[in-house]
C-alpha cells in the first residue's frame, strides 16, 4: 500500500512541472505534440513489455471484449486530456490549467461513489459544493465558462475509473491504450511532416530530441500512476491531485508571468477551502488505509 501511495505521489509531482517541458516545444503544434507524446510513448512500451515479457497478459485483455473496450475509452479520454493540457499550456492557460486539476480532486469523489459505490460523507459533500461555488464564482465575474478547466477535470477523472476498472499491470494498461491512439497519431506526425510544421522542417536537433523523448517523459509518470491506480481506493487516490496543479499555478505567476487576479483569487479560494476540508476528512477517515503494510 504504501508503494502505491509513494508511486501516486511521484506521479502528480512529475505532472506538475511537465509544463516546462511543454514549453520547451512551443515552436511545433499543440497535435503535433500530441502525436510525438502518443507514438513515441507507445514504441517506448513495446521495447519495455518485450524486455520484461509481458505479451501473454496483453493477449489476455485483448480476447477480452469488456476489458479491450476500457483500453479505447482509456485512450480517448488520455488523448483528449493530453491535447488540452498541452495547447493550454502553449497558450499561456496554465493557471486555467491548473484549476482544472484542482478541480479533478472533487470529481473524483463523485465518480468513486458513481462507479465503484463508494461512500463519502458531509465533509467531503461539501468539499464538492464549495468546490462548484468557486467554479462558477469565476464563470459570473469573468462572463466565460471555465472550459479548459472542466475538459481536463472531466477526462482525467474518466481515465481513472477507466484504468481502475481495466484492472491490468502498469505497463499493460499503458501500451494497450497508446496502441489504440498510436496510428492515429503516426498519421498525424506524417501529415504534420508533410505540411512543412514539424520538427524535420525547423532543423533544431535539441527540438527533435525533445520530441522523440515526450514518450518517456509521458509513460514514466503514467505508470507511476497506474501503479497507484491499482491499489489504493479511488478517493484517496484523487486526494493526491493537489500536487499537480499546486505546482502548475507556481509556474504560471512566477515563472511564465500569467496574471492572477482578485477573482481568480477568490474562486481559487473556494475550491483551496474545499480541498482542506477534503484532506482533514481523508486523514480522520483514511488513516487506516494509508497505514496498511504491502502484503
Amino acid at each position: 500500500m504504501q508503494k502505491s501511495i509513494i508511486s501516486a505521489m511521484m506521479a502528480y509531482v512529475l505532472w506538475g512541472i511537465l509544463p516546462i517541458y511543454w514549453k520547451a516545444l512551443k515552436e511545433v503544434s499543440p497535435l503535433y505534440i500530441l502525436a510525438s507524446r502518443i507514438f513515441w510513448s507507445f514504441i517506448f512500451c513495446v521495447i519495455f513489455v518485450t524486455i520484461i515479457k509481458k505479451w501473454p497478459e496483453i493477449k489476455t485483455i485483448l480476447i477480452d471484449k469488456k476489458r479491450f473496450i476500457y483500453c479505447i475509452l482509456s485512450g480517448i479520454m488520455v488523448s483528449l486530456n493530453w491535447y488540452t493540457y498541452i495547447w493550454a499550456v502553449n497558450a499561456n492557460f496554465i493557471i486555467d490549467a491548473s484549476l482544472g486539476y484542482y478541480i479533478n480532486p472533487l470529481v473524483v469523489v463523485l465518480f468513486s461513489a458513481l462507479f465503484f459505490g463508494e461512500r463519502f460523507n458531509k465533509w467531503e459533500s461539501l468539499s464538492v459544493l464549495l468546490a462548484l461555488v468557486g467554479v462558477l464564482f469565476i464563470t459570473l465575474k469573468i462572463g466565460k465558462f471555465p472550459v479548459v478547466a472542466i475538459v481536463l477535470a472531466l477526462t482525467f477523472a474518466l481515465y481513472g475509473v477507466f484504468k481502475k476498472k481495466l484492472d491490468a499491470s502498469p505497463i499493460v494498461s499503458l501500451i494497450l491504450e497508446t496502441a489504440v491512439v498510436a496510428p492515429f497519431a503516426f498519421v498525424a506526425i506524417l501529415y504534420i511532416e508533410s505540411q512543412g510544421q514539424g520538427v524535420i522542417a525547423l532543423g533544431s536537433p535539441m527540438v527533435t530530441a525533445l520530441a522523440v523523448l515526450a514518450g518517456v517523459v509521458t509513460a514514466i509518470p503514467l505508470l507511476l500512476y497506474a501503479k497507484g491506480v491499482q491499489e489504493i481506493s479511488f478517493s484517496l487516490l484523487g486526494f493526491f491531485q493537489y500536487i499537480t496543479p499546486t505546482i502548475m499555478l507556481f509556474l504560471g505567476v512566477f515563472l511564465y508571468g500569467e496574471v492572477f487576479s482578485t477573482v481568480d483569487l477568490i474562486g481559487f479560494g473556494f475550491i483551496w477551502v474545499a480541498l482542506i476540508i477534503f484532506t482533514i476528512s481523508k486523514i480522520r477517515n483514511g488513516t487506516k488505509e494509508i497505514a496498511e503494510p504491502d502484503l
